[in-house]
C-alpha cells in the first residue's frame, strides 16, 4: 500500500486536492468527522480510487490507494486498513 504524508501549517483543506499526483481526480465524497477531513477519489486516468484524511489541527495530510470494492470502507473507515 501506498502512503503519502505531508505535513504543513499553511495546507488549506480546500487546497489539499493540489498533493494529488497527476490530473484526472475527481472526488466522489467528503465528509468531517471530529474536525479531520475524509475525501474519496477517483482518479480517471488510471481508474484507480485514494482515500485523503486531512487534520487540520496539526497540518498533516494523509493519502493513500484503496482497491475500487473497498472504497466506501475505506471512506467511512479510513484507518482500519492501513499498516500498523
Amino acid at each position: 500500500m501506498n502512503v503519502m504524508t505531508q505535513t504543513s501549517a499553511r495546507v488549506e483543506a480546500a487546497d489539499t486536492a493540489a498533493f494529488l499526483p497527476g490530473r484526472g481526480f475527481h472526488e466522489l465524497a467528503h465528509r468531517v468527522s471530529g474536525g479531520t477531513e475524509i475525501r474519496l477519489y477517483w482518479n480517471a486516468d488510471e481508474d484507480s480510487t485514494s482515500i485523503e484524511v486531512w487534520e487540520p489541527a496539526s497540518g498533516e495530510l494523509l493519502l493513500f490507494e484503496v482497491p475500487r470494492e473497498r472504497a466506501l470502507e475505506a471512506f467511512y473507515h479510513p484507518f482500519a486498513g492501513l499498516p500498523r
